[in-house]
């Protein structure tokens, strides 16, 4: 059987497997993602698999450079690339697709028992896929942001600064004068 044939009966067959599995994306004909974990889930990451022209008998590219992972560290990404490659090397020859899938589903705690938050960074040690998580922040919390202004805003306190920087006296008193008119005029008392 050629390559092709080969190719299209695995594209029918995932098709049949995954229809109405919504963790399952087709982006074209060689091209696949699956969602390996809920949306919300915080150690959940998205693994693409495309097919050379010459696949099954030549391995499949894996990524895993998908936006939906820009929460996972380059080590944790490195070290599933690697795993899922062990897997294509025991199943060159064959249609892998469904098998790498399932397997990054079965192994999804494993893969991501080293997966950090955003301010810890991870660094890998060996070739084994060995993380240790190295702390970066002392407190652990993300660092609260300072509310930005517009530029309208900017200008608009900068007209009533002075050349120090600071606001002259009396800049937000209300003319007294002036609401007392408004107030007789708004009930008639004038």
């Amino acid at each position: 059987m050629a390559a092709n044939e080969d190719q299209e009966m695995e594209l029918e067959a995932l098709r049949s497997i995954y229809e109405g599995d919504d963790c399952f994306k087709e982006l074209g004909p060689t091209v696949f993602q699956y969602r390996v974990g809920d949306i919300g889930d915080q150690k959940s990451f998205l693994v693409e698999i495309s097919w050379p022209e010459t696949y099954p008998e030549s391995a499949p590219n894996i990524s895993m450079n998908a936006f939906f992972n820009n929460q996972i560290s380059q080590a944790v990404k490195k070290c599933i690339v690697n795993k899922l490659q062990e897997q294509v090397e025991a199943n060159l020859g064959t249609a892998m697709t469904y098998t790498l899938f399932e397997y990054a589903k079965d192994n999804k705690e494993e893969f991501m028992e080293s997966h950090q938050p955003l301010n810890n960074s991870l660094t890998s040690i060996g070739n084994d896929c060995t993380l240790e998580p190295t702390n970066t922040t002392q407190s652990g919390k993300k660092k609260d942001k300072k509310e930005q202004l517009t530029k309208a805003q900017k200008r608009k306190l900068a007209d009533k600064t002075d050349h120090k920087g600071e606001l002259p006296r009396g800049w937000n008193w209300v003319d007294v004068i002036k609401v007392n008119l408004d107030h007789l005029l708004m009930f008639g008392k004038w």
